[in-house]
């Protein structure tokens, strides 16, 4: 049938997030607004033959998942908290698993070498349905927490908490799940080589180090710039102070520097004279005539 510009069609980003929402009644709700024009639940329960409770739980996570016109397209609606809900019951979860969430345990229970507790797994039940990420980047995720712990096992405390970010950030192909890790991967190297040239080494950064290096390679400065900042604090307050040192910083962000020959250039150093010593005056020759005059 030859399309017209008045039907509605459903794209197939559309598609891809209704089918990794893995959730029918989800999947319903978007096609009868879409239908109608009306997010009217109390209709669509009549419609669909579901229940109130069921079409306003579907139409919740329409709007967290950015597939309604209240939130911009491609931005989840998730809550300020980074917590899941608590009430998913054993049941529910076992009713409503067609085995892909059975893969995910497995492969979670792989990774981190332990079965699950009940508590968690609802935690990954929730990563599943609440957060509505792929299988796949489940999975990547779960590897990616790993990588990230340190030599340590992950907590699913830990693993919640990367979930919603990787949700807030659209993360929803494997693609994209690997440019992420790139980027967190450079950003690391980055963040040790600004360690070093503060010499710090041996250890790991503290929360306060890592949100002030965090934010300066946020800037755009590169531990080269780093590096000059800190040699000229260190210069003039005899250690590294980390406050100081952020206030050169952002003086040079405010004005527009951002490589060392901009630094230099527009910002240098000026010669200073030694404490108490009065400018030098210039030579008046009148007066060195009348001294010599006088021997």
């Amino acid at each position: 049938m030859q399309a017209t510009k008045d039907d509605k069609f459903i794209s197939a980003a559309e598609a891809d997030r209704l089918i990794a929402a893995h959730d029918g009644d989800v999947a319903l709700l978007y096609l009868y607004i879409r239908r109608t024009g009306s997010a009217d639940t109390e209709g669509a329960a009549r419609a669909l033959c579901r229940t109130l409770g069921e079409m306003d739980a579907a139409l919740e996570k329409l709007e967290r998942m950015g597939l309604l016109g209240e939130t911009p397209a491609g931005t989840q609606k998730l809550p300020p908290t980074d917590k899941l809900p608590e009430d998913y019951r054993a049941a529910d979860i076992v009713s409503r698993d067609d085995g892909t969430f059975t893969a995910i345990v497995q492969e979670a229970q792989r990774v981190l070498g332990h079965a699950l507790s009940t508590p968690d797994l609802k935690k990954l039940f929730g990563i599943y349905d609440y957060l509505a990420l792929p299988p796949e980047v489940i999975m990547v995720l779960l590897h990616h927490c790993v990588s990230v712990s340190n030599g340590r096992l992950p907590t699913m405390r830990f693993i919640e908490k990367e979930a919603f970010d990787w949700a807030n950030r659209e993360i929803r192909t494997l693609e994209q799940a690997e440019d992420y890790m790139e980027d967190r991967r450079l950003r690391g190297e980055e963040s040790a080589a600004a360690a070093r040239v503060l010499g710090i080494t041996g250890r790991a950064l503290s929360a306060t180090e890592k949100r002030y290096i965090t934010s300066w390679l946020d800037l755009g400065y590169t531990p080269e710039l780093i590096a000059i900042a800190y040699d000229r604090t260190v210069t003039n307050t005899g250690a590294l102070r980390w406050g100081y040192m952020n206030k050169i910083i952002q003086s040079w962000h405010e004005k527009g520097l951002f490589t060392a020959g901009d630094v230099e250039a527009k910002d240098g150093r000026r010669p200073s004279r030694a404490p108490g010593r009065a400018p030098d005056k210039p030579v008046d020759l009148s007066d060195l005539k009348s001294l010599l005059k006088s021997k």
